[in-house]
């Protein structure tokens, strides 16, 4: 690892956990998911180890990124091929029941890449808590800087016939009552949350989010993110269940998010 890189991933890597440590002290909590995985599941403790595969292409765990391009590659697999989706990503010990596609990787390393690749969260989609307790219908006010560098396209790599083959992940994605596909624009890296000093996604499993949720990393902005039944994966658009997929996060091209409708 370069000396200039290793600086780096030491600051971002502090920085990461101060800031983890004052979410964990204000107290606030995530959206409740409204399933949840195994109460008896065991949460591995995620040690970081980044690993240089040459002058631009480290590894963390199962994910790979780039300093150059700033992509972030996450190994994959497809989950469901119909019924009602509310994520585009969970971890395998997740809410799998409703999400297109799953990972084995871990949702620290995913945030630590984020974090390594200078990606600023931004938590304009977290709804703020309540006086009761809940959460309000209340968001951050977040400055336009921090909002056009949490601003990420998705796409999804695989391989059709030995022949390999990319898509924005949006076209995988169909509005059950419009017909058509996901409509294109970046997706909002917001970073998550930790909660009794515990990283929310890590236990949770929530990593891409359709249906918002301050639980996940990362979310999606555009119309019906809060309608739990209109998304569904995309008719013969989506291979096999079970064929892998890797999921390409990027910096966007587009940084303004379309009005919703």
């Amino acid at each position: 690892m370069s000396s200039t890189f290793r600086k780096g991933f030491l600051a971002t890597t502090v920085v990461s956990m101060l800031a983890g440590a004052v979410s964990a002290q204000d107290g606030r909590s995530p959206v409740e998911p409204k399933s949840l995985p195994l109460p008896d599941q065991k949460v591995e403790e995620v040690k970081p180890n980044v690993e240089q595969i040459d002058e631009t292409k480290f590894r963390i765990g199962k994910i790979t990124f780039d300093k150059k391009t700033r992509e972030i590659r996450v190994p994959t697999r497809v989950n469901m091929v119909d019924g009602l989706l509310e994520f585009l990503l969970v971890h395998q010990n997740g809410k799998v029941h409703e999400s297109l596609l799953v990972t084995d990787a871990s949702a620290t390393n995913l945030n630590l890449a984020f974090t390594l690749l200078r990606y600023k969260p931004s938590r304009e989609l977290y709804a703020l808590t309540a006086d009761t307790g809940g959460l309000s219908n209340e968001f951050p006010e977040v400055d336009a800087e921090t909002k056009r560098a949490a601003r990420v396209d998705i796409d999804v790599e695989w391989k059709d016939q030995g022949k390999e083959r990319r898509a924005s992940a949006n076209e995988w994605i169909q509005h059950a009552v419009k017909g058509d596909a996901m409509p294109a624009g970046p997706w909002v890296y917001g970073g998550s949350e930790f909660f009794d000093g515990k990283f929310v996604p890590e236990s949770s499993g929530d990593l891409v989010a359709i249906f918002i949720t301050n639980a996940a990393l990362i979310n999606y902005p555009g119309a019906d993110n809060q309608d739990d039944n209109v998304w569904l994966p995309y008719p013969k658009r989506v291979p096999a269940e079970g064929t892998h997929v890797t999921l390409v996060f990027k910096p966007a091209k587009q940084t303004e998010i379309e009005p919703k409708k």
